[in-house]
């Protein structure tokens, strides 16, 4: 117990700071939906998703100077459709007609752009987006071994958002506490966090439902060769021959072809996906906008369904504002418990009770002691 509590104590202190801000970040990235609807032009305005108007939206988007890489469109909870340009500096929103209503060269430019950016890859790319899974890996270390720390002092168990006192104690006390209270969520949070960055935790995970090499068979993309992309291209025909074949389902991105030989690809959200941009499939020929092959989510192997839900799950992007209150509750306390972690750490890595200074008595003293009964004599 010695050396699991030396262990804690040691990684804690040296990753807490990392862990707390990708709590924090990931709390506010909850609420970014809510954000742009109350700073952005059109992002309140309601979901359009018939055809005419996502091809209006569509081909005005695509005949543009500077034409993006792909088209998010709108949502129930967000009325804009997200741009993405081959420059990842570089986005724009657009309203529900094609407009672009705002636009930036730089991620600095736009707040929740690059709190996603540091929340997800760390400022640095693929290296970020490891380093954050092995946080999230690291994370469940601690709860695990936090639970095992707790349990002979669980008869003390008090119910605290923050400490009784900033004393090391009172901290420690208040830091296990918490760590049980929101352990169940915390487990969710670091899971889904690490499954996202880590593929082959992610595989792991799955392994017992399907087979890796099954998984990533049932995503290969269709092996067809496209034509040109074609200048006068009938987009209502392409969405709607999509709205066909899934009725009921969202059209969600819209990828043009990216090189000679392409296909365009388009994402769709049939009802019963989890998954915001959902991961039904259509590609299509770009030289006649000819559907040339479809994969239906609902049907993928059962471990490549789970991993649809990684991102719902750890984004709060099901369970409506309930969800979100709660995911942002557990963003906060990882903040908490991170931070806390640090500084209880370095203000004594040793963990042992300082000593108390004693006193030195002076010579002087002394003799002013000895003299003292005389004198009063």
């Amino acid at each position: 117990m010695k050396t699991l509590r030396l262990l804690h104590r040691w990684a804690g202190g040296l990753i807490g700071l990392l862990l707390a801000l990708l709590g924090l970040s990931g709390a506010l990235l909850v609420h970014e939906d809510a954000f742009l609807r109350a700073t952005v032009p059109h992002a309140a305005e309601g979901q359009r998703q018939d055809t005419a108007t996502l091809a209006a939206a569509v081909t005005r988007v695509f005949a543009a100077e500077e034409r993006p890489r792909s088209i998010v469109l709108a949502t129930a909870d967000l009325g804009l459709n997200r741009l993405s340009y081959k420059d990842a500096q570089q986005g724009a929103y657009a309203d529900q007609e094609g407009r672009v209503i705002l636009a930036w060269n730089s991620i600095w430019e736009r707040p929740e752009v690059w709190l996603f950016v540091f929340h997800h890859y760390l400022f640095a790319g693929d290296v970020g987006k490891v380093i954050t899974g092995v946080a999230g890996l690291a994370g469940l270390g601690f709860v695990v071994t936090g639970l095992i720390l707790w349990w002979p002092t669980r008869r003390m168990f008090h119910l605290r958002a923050w400490p009784r006192m900033m004393k090391r104690a009172a901290i420690v006390h208040h830091h296990r506490d918490l760590g049980v209270l929101v352990a169940p969520l915390l487990i969710i949070s670091l899971t889904t966090g690490a499954a996202m960055n880590l593929k082959w935790f992610s595989q792991a995970l799955r392994a017992p439902f399907t087979a890796p090499s099954v998984m990533q068979q049932a995503s290969a993309l269709p092996r067809i060769k496209g034509g040109a992309l074609a200048e006068d291209l009938d987009w209502a025909m392409v969405i709607g021959a999509a709205k066909a074949r899934y009725p009921g389902a969202e059209v969600r991105i819209i990828t043009p072809p990216t090189k000679a030989g392409g296909l365009i690809s388009m994402r769709l959200r049939q009802q019963a996906e989890w998954l915001p941009n959902g991961r039904t499939m259509a590609w299509f020929d770009p030289a006649d906008g000819r559907m040339v092959a479809t994969r239906d989510a609902q049907t993928l192997p059962l471990g490549s369904r789970i991993t649809n839900a990684d991102f719902p799950l750890h984004a709060a992007k099901v369970g409506g504002l309930p969800y979100r209150l709660v995911m942002t509750v557990c963003g906060l306390a990882l903040t908490l418990l991170g931070a806390l972690a640090v500084v209880t750490f370095w203000g004594n890595p040793s963990g042992l009770p300082k000593r108390k200074k004693k006193a030195v008595k002076t010579s002087q003293s002394v003799a002013g002691e000895a003299a003292a009964p005389a004198s009063g004599g």
